[in-house]
C-alpha cells in the first residue's frame, strides 16, 4: 500500500533528503505515489488535532506543548515542521524534552514563561530542566541555541538548570554491511555522554563564551546549568550492542517541587542508551517515548499515564523508499529504518497495553504525510488520540 502526496511534495523529494537524518545512508530515488490510505470514519473520529491553542499558563496547571514534530531531517521540501522537541509546562515553569531544530523560536511562539518584550527577557527565565531522550542530532542540534544565545533570551535569569541524557556508550555500534571499518571519530573518546558531549560544547564556543563574560559582563556556563548523565543502573549497560534492551523496572532519577521523572531504556539499536520519560505532576502523567522500536520497557513505564507522546512511522512510505526487489544492502537499510522505530500500525495497541488516557503522535516520519495516514495509529485503541503538530498544546489531567 501506498500513500498519497501533495504533487510539489512528489515532484520534490528523493529518498536521500528524507532519511538522512535517520542515521542510514542510500542512493536517492524518487518516492513512489499510489491510492490515497483508505481510512475506516470510526478511526478517522478518534482524531482530535488542534493547532495554535492557548498560552500553557491559562486554564488548568499543566499543559503539553508540541514545540516540533518533524522525526528526522527537516529542510526538505515540502516541510514546514520543526525538529522533533515539546515542553511540559506546569503553572509558570516549564521543561524541555528534547532540542530539534528551531526549537528557541518555537519557545517564543508558544509564550512560554513571560511574554516580555525586551528581547533579552524569557522565555528561558522559566526554564525548569532538560531532558534529552537520546543524543542523535535531530534531538540535540539546536541545544546550543538554547544554551549559548539563550543568555539573550532568559537564561542568564537561571541558576543551574539541569541538563539530562544517556551517558557514555562505551562502545562503538556494529559495522554495517560490507567492506573495511571507518576510522572512527574522536578514537579516544567515541561515545561520550551528555555530560561530556555539554563540556565539549562550552569549550567549542569559548570564543564566544568568554566574550560575552568578559565584555558582556554575562554568568559562566557552569552558573546557568549542569550536565548529568541519568544514571541507568549499571547491570542494564553492560551490552549496548545487545538487542533489544535489557527488561527492566522504570526508576525515578529526578524530583523538584513541580515534577517526578523516570527514565527506563527503549529500543532505537543501535543507538544506546536510548530513553523514555515519565513525568508525574499533581495533574497527571505524561511520557515521551523517544526514539523506539515497539518496546515492552516502554509499555511499563507509561502504565496508566494520562498521556503518552509517542514516535510513530509510516512503514508504507519506508516500504515505497525501498520498492521491492531489493538488493541486500537496500533490504538491511529498509529493515533498519523500520525496526528502530515504531509502526504507525503497532502504536495504538501500545497504547491501549499501557492503557493511557490520550495517545498524542510526534516525531512523525515523514511528518509531511496527511492526517488520514496518521488515523490507521488509531488501530487497536479506545481513548483519545492526537496527531500532533507544532505549537499544539495539551491539557494533563487525571
Amino acid at each position: 500500500m501506498c500513500v498519497d502526496l501533495p504533487e510539489h511534495v512528489r515532484a520534490g523529494i528523493g529518498r536521500r533528503n528524507l532519511i538522512a537524518g535517520l542515521g542510514i545512508g542510500a542512493a536517492g530515488l524518487a518516492l513512489t505515489a499510489c491510492e490515497p490510505t483508505s481510512v475506516d470514519p470510526a478511526q478517522a473520529d478518534q482524531i482530535d488535532h488542534r493547532q495554535f491553542g492557548p498560552p500553557p499558563q491559562a486554564g488548568s496547571k499543566t499543559k503539553l506543548v508540541l514545540l516540533g514534530t518533524a522525526g528526522g531531517p527537516t529542510l526538505f521540501p515540502g516541510n514546514q515542521s520543526a525538529g522533533i522537541a515539546s515542553a511540559l509546562a506546569v503553572g509558570d515553569r516549564y521543561y524541555l524534552i528534547d532540542a530539534g531544530h528551531g526549537v528557541l523560536s518555537q519557545l517564543r511562539k508558544a509564550k512560554l514563561g513571560p511574554h516580555h518584550e525586551a528581547a533579552q527577557d524569557g522565555p528561558l527565565d522559566v526554564l525548569g530542566g532538560i531532558f534529552l531522550t537520546h543524543l542523535h542530532s535531530d534531538h540535540t542540534v539546536d541545544l546550543s541555541n538554547v544554551l549559548v544565545t539563550g543568555i539573550y533570551n532568559g537564561l542568564q535569569s537561571v541558576s543551574r538548570i539541569p541538563v539530562w541524557g544517556p551517558g557514555n556508550r562505551r562502545r562503538l555500534p556494529p559495522l554495517f554491511g560490507q567492506g573495511p571499518a571507518p576510522a572512527p571519530i574522536n578514537p579516544a573518546n567515541p561515545t561520550p555522554g551528555t555530560q561530556e558531549m555539554m563540556d565539549l560544547l562550552v569549550q567549542m564556543f569559548a570564543t564566544d563564551l568568554n566574550d560575552r563574560l568578559f565584555d558582556n559582563r554575562k554568568p559562566a556556563p557552569a552558573q546557568l546549568w549542569e550536565a548529568r548523565d541519568v544514571p541507568v543502573p549499571e547491570e542494564y549497560l553492560a551490552d549496548p550492542n545487545g538487542a533489544p534492551a535489557p527488561d527492566m523496572e522504570p526508576f525515578t532519577f529526578y524530583e523538584d517541587d513541580r515534577v517526578k521523572v523516570s527514565a527506563i531504556l527503549v529500543n532505537h539499536a543501535p543507538v544506546f542508551p536510548a530513553l523514555a520519560y515519565r513525568f508525574d505532576t499533581e495533574d497527571g502523567s505524561v511520557v515521551f517515548s523517544g526514539d523506539t522500536a515497539r518496546c515492552a520497557n516502554l509499555v511499563r513505564l507509561a502504565q496508566d499515564a494520562d498521556v503518552l507522546v509517542h514516535e510513530v512511522i509510516d512503514e508504507d512510505w519506508a516500504a515505497g523508499l525501498f520498492p521491492s526487489p531489493r538488493s541486500e544492502a537496500e533490504e538491511g537499510l529498509y529493515r533498519h529504518l523500520i525496526q528502530a522505530h515504531t509502526l504507525k500500525t503497532e502504536v495504538g495497541a501500545i497504547a491501549a497495553e499501557a492503557n493511557v488516557g490520550t495517545l498524542v503522535l510526534s516525531h512523525l516520519v515523514p511528518v509531511i504525510q496527511p492526517e488520514a495516514v496518521w488515523a490507521e495509529c488509531a488501530k487497536g485503541f479506545d481513548g483519545r488520540m492526537v496527531v500532533g503538530r507544532d505549537l499544539d498544546v495539551i491539557d494533563v489531567s487525571s
